[in-house]
């Protein structure tokens, strides 16, 4: 029976043209460098589901907001794709968001780029708390300087995530990212994945937020499947 382990996330990379992505990396940099100027952009809020409650609910980061909800904003409702809409700032990165358009989504939700360059750390933390919640999204960035990590609390294992695109299940595991010198930064689609996308995701009826996870696990378990064969080959 396939299991969820932890720490983990799933790698999108063949599901996105990374060439195109890395391609943009200038692109959106030299955007996010002349936001920093004016300061105008909202602060990351981590919630509360904090590993350590000592730890800042505001690190530092900041928001840009690609799209925007009609209605006074829920976590619960990042792919009620029905109540976003393109911000003004979706001009100002128009190139970001023609890649947008070529990923894997059927509709997209809420759409934000996360940037900071006080090289402070972003705290672990958890997005929400209800296992019954899957949101389909993709994390991913145009380089690989953000050191960002799934954590497994019982032991405090640290999986930095390699990949420039991943999903990652939110709710059973923490998340966060280390400091780091200079500007770092990364981007994060909602919404609702395309069908023959959805079709490749293995499915928890007892916890469908581990959905990412049992992903990752089931790839794993093939990779090992198809060394043993190898092996025995040889």
């Amino acid at each position: 029976m396939l299991e969820a382990r932890y720490p983990s996330y799933k790698n999108l990379d063949s599901y996105v043209d990374v060439e195109r992505l890395r391609a943009l990396d200038g692109y959106v940099r030299e955007r996010l460098q002349r936001r920093l100027q004016v300061a105008k952009d909202l602060a990351f809020y981590t919630g509360p589901f904090l590993l350590d409650g000592r730890d800042p609910h505001l690190p530092g980061s900041r928001l840009v907001y690609l799209a925007q909800s009609k209605r006074e904003q829920d976590y619960y409702d990042l792919d009620r794709t029905d109540l976003w809409h393109p911000t003004s700032d979706a001009e100002e990165f128009s190139e970001l968001m023609d890649f947008i358009r070529t990923l894997p989504f059927e509709a997209t939700g809420r759409m934000i780029i996360m940037y900071d360059d006080s090289g402070r750390a972003v705290s672990a933390h958890r997005d929400h708390d209800s296992t019954d919640l899957c949101h389909e999204f993709i994390w991913f960035r145009t380089n690989l300087d953000k050191p960002f990590y799934m954590l497994d609390p019982n032991s405090g294992e640290k999986l930095y995530v390699e990949s420039h695109a991943a999903w990652f299940d939110t709710v059973n595991q923490y998340h966060g990212a280390d400091g780091t010198d200079g500007l770092s930064f990364s981007i994060r689609v909602d919404g609702r994945f395309c069908a023959a996308f959805r079709r490749e995701i293995p499915i928890s009826a007892d916890n469908p937020a581990a959905a990412p996870s049992l992903w990752a696990e089931r790839d794993s378990q093939q990779l090992a499947h198809s060394d043993e064969r190898r092996s025995l080959a040889s």
